[in-house]
């Protein structure tokens, strides 16, 4: 039998989706990538799952890439295998953005590289406090802007943050991380779990296509070309959304004073 990369644990509207290589420090080798890709793609038909956990097994969350773990095409020369590894991970990240389901991902021990670039694909991070991050990529001749860390460190800690720890490949402590707003708290390990589940809990209070389309906008107006995008976007959501089955319901429980019952229709 192969080895489980990745484990994925069903807890109703909400799924558990665990980094599984603890023994190699959760490096990214090709199984890993692949198994990623291919759930994070299928999430788009997957409605019914409303809120993703992302997390690791073992004391780090992803060490980087495994370079040993990738096979070789005799065929292709020394730039096309690159590629293509590139292309594939780099798919993940944005599959990552592109799924309507929110991502909370905990983070313990170091996330280098690419496991760092995981971390800033999510919608929100709880750090351990022995987490680790950096763009390890220049400390071995490469440029620090790879797997998104270019695109997504600006826009959530700024162009000078981003600019000190993507020019260095030094780390960045969980300290570090919660003062510049990157990760939203630190918990003992043992607690990081249930500090997901339970902000998962408050996610699914909401209507399911609520929350799809706020993670969209989200994403969308980050990018926006001005204010009076992301405002047309925003309006352009709420009167869609004020026209479905769900508001009426939450204007019903309000008034009756319970809980909706939610059909996202």
């Amino acid at each position: 039998m192969g080895e489980q990369v990745i484990t994925i644990e069903n807890r109703g509207a909400v799924e558990v989706v665990s980094l599984n290589r603890p023994d190699k420090l959760n490096t990214m080798n090709e199984p890993l990538i692949q198994a990623l890709l291919d759930y994070f793609t299928g999430l788009v038909q997957r409605t019914s799952v409303r809120v993703v956990i992302l997390r690791a097994e073992g004391r780090a969350f992803c060490a980087g890439l495994d370079l040993g773990g990738w096979t070789p095409d005799p065929e292709a020369g020394p730039v096309h295998q690159s590629w293509r590894t590139q292309r594939m991970i780099a798919a993940v990240m944005q599959a990552m953005r592109k799924c309507p389901q929110p991502i909370i991902a905990c983070a313990q021990g170091p996330a280098c590289g690419g496991g760092f670039s995981l971390l800033l694909s999510s919608d929100v991070r709880y750090a351990a406090p022995d987490l680790r991050m950096n763009a390890a990529y220049i400390k071995i001749g490469l440029g620090g802007c790879d797997m998104g860390a270019s695109y997504f460190l600006p826009r959530l800690v700024g162009s000078s943050v981003a600019s000190e720890y993507l020019l260095t490949g030094k780390f960045m402590s969980a300290e570090k991380a919660l003062a510049c707003g990157l990760v939203s708290e630190i918990v003992t390990v043992e607690d990081l779990l249930g500090k997901a589940l339970a902000l998962a809990e408050e996610m699914l209070l909401t209507s399911p296509m609520g929350l799809r389309l706020t993670k969209d906008a989200l994403n969308l107006n980050i990018d926006a070309a001005s204010m009076e995008h992301a405002f047309a976007l925003e309006d352009r959501q709420q009167v869609m959304l004020g026209m479905a089955s769900d508001f009426a319901e939450a204007k019903k429980a309000f008034f009756e004073k319970r809980a909706p019952n939610w059909s996202d229709r």
